[in-house]
C-alpha cells in the first residue's frame, strides 16, 4: 500500500511536532533551572558555616547547620523575630490601605463625571515622572515634624498612595460592564454603594493581583524604612538584613539564613496569587 502525499507531510509535520514539543521542554527546564540556582545557593549557605561558604573546597551539599536558625533569632544585635513582624505589619497595611485609597481614586477617575477628570489623572500621571528619592527629603520633614519617626504611621501613611496603581485601578474600571452599575442604580444605590456591592465583588481577581504586587513592593522596600526606623526596634526585615554586614565582619551564615526566612513569605504569597496575578494583569486593558 502506497502512501499519499497528504499522508507524508502530516507524518513529517507529527515529528517536527514531537521534536519542537521536546526542544520547548528542554529550554523551559533550562531557564526552571537558572531560576532555581540562586534559591538553591541561599538554602546551601544559609545551613553551612563561614568557611564552607567561603572556602576553596565547595561541596554541593551543605552541612545542614540546623544551629543557624537559633543564633539568628538569639543574636542580641539584631532583633529579627521583631523586623519580621514589623515588616509584616507594614507590607499587610500598606496593601489594604493603597488597595482602598488607589481603588476608590481609580473608580472615581473612571465613572464619576465632573469637569476637571482629565486634569486630576493627568496629574496623577505626572507623578510617575518624578523619580522617588526626590521626595524623600521634603517627606522625611513633614513625617518628622508630625512625630511619626520610628511608628508604624511614618513606615505606612506616606506610602499609600500610588500613582501606578491609581491609574491600572483606572484602566480596569474603564472596560467594567456598566450595564452591572446601572443595575445597581435601578435598585437605588449610589456610587459607593455600586463600589462597594457590585464592582469590588466582581472584580476580585483584579483586586489580588494589584494586592501580589503592593505586598511584595512594601516587603522589599528598604530607602524608606531606612529612613524612618532609625531605633533597632522599628526596623524591617531588610534593614535588619544589611545590619549582618558592617565595616569590621560579615556573618555570611546568618545572611544567607536571614534571607532564606525572609523570603518564604513572598514566595507563600505568589504561589497563593499567582493565577489571580496573571488573570488580572491581563484584565487592565488599554482603554482612554
Amino acid at each position: 500500500m502506497t502512501t499519499t502525499a497528504p499522508q507524508v507531510r502530516k507524518q513529517r509535520g507529527k515529528g517536527r511536532g514531537v521534536l519542537g514539543n521536546a526542544g520547548l521542554y528542554f529550554a523551559v527546564g533550562v531557564a526552571a533551572l537558572l531560576f532555581l540556582i540562586p534559591f538553591y545557593l541561599i538554602l546551601r549557605n544559609s545551613l553551612s558555616t563561614d568557611l564552607e561558604i567561603t572556602g576553596e573546597n565547595w561541596k554541593l551539599l551543605p552541612s545542614f547547620q540546623w544551629g543557624n536558625i537559633s543564633e539568628l533569632f538569639a543574636d542580641p544585635t539584631v532583633e529579627f523575630g521583631r523586623s519580621l513582624w514589623n515588616s509584616l505589619v507594614v507590607a499587610v497595611l500598606t496593601t489594604l490601605g493603597t488597595l482602598l485609597v488607589c481603588s476608590l481614586a481609580g473608580y472615581g477617575l473612571a465613572r464619576i463625571p465632573y469637569k476637571h477628570a482629565n486634569k486630576v489623572f493627568y496629574a496623577v500621571l505626572a507623578t510617575l515622572m518624578i523619580p522617588t528619592a526626590v521626595t524623600f527629603v521634603p517627606s522625611f520633614v513633614l513625617v518628622s515634624s508630625l512625630g511619626w519617626v520610628d511608628t508604624y504611621r511614618g513606615l505606612i501613611i506616606p506610602g499609600l498612595f500610588s500613582g501606578f496603581t491609581c491609574f491600572l485601578f483606572r484602566q480596569y474600571f474603564l472596560g467594567f460592564p456598566k450595564e452591572l452599575e446601572e443595575a445597581a442604580r435601578v435598585d437605588g444605590l449610589g456610587y459607593w454603594g455600586a463600589y462597594w456591592r457590585v464592582v469590588v465583588p466582581n472584580s476580585l481577581n483584579f483586586i489580588a493581583a494589584i494586592a501580589t504586587i503592593t505586598f511584595i513592593s512594601a516587603w522589599n522596600a528598604f530607602l524608606w524604612p531606612l529612613v524612618i526606623g532609625q531605633d533597632p526596634s522599628s526596623w524591617t526585615v531588610q534593614i535588619a538584613l544589611s545590619s549582618f554586614m558592617t565595616n569590621q565582619t560579615v556573618n555570611f551564615h546568618l545572611i544567607f539564613m536571614a534571607t532564606a526566612i525572609s523570603i518564604l513569605p513572598l514566595v507563600f504569597v505568589f504561589l497563593f496569587l499567582q493565577r489571580w496575578l496573571v488573570q488580572g494583569i491581563a484584565q487592565t486593558g488599554i482603554k482612554g
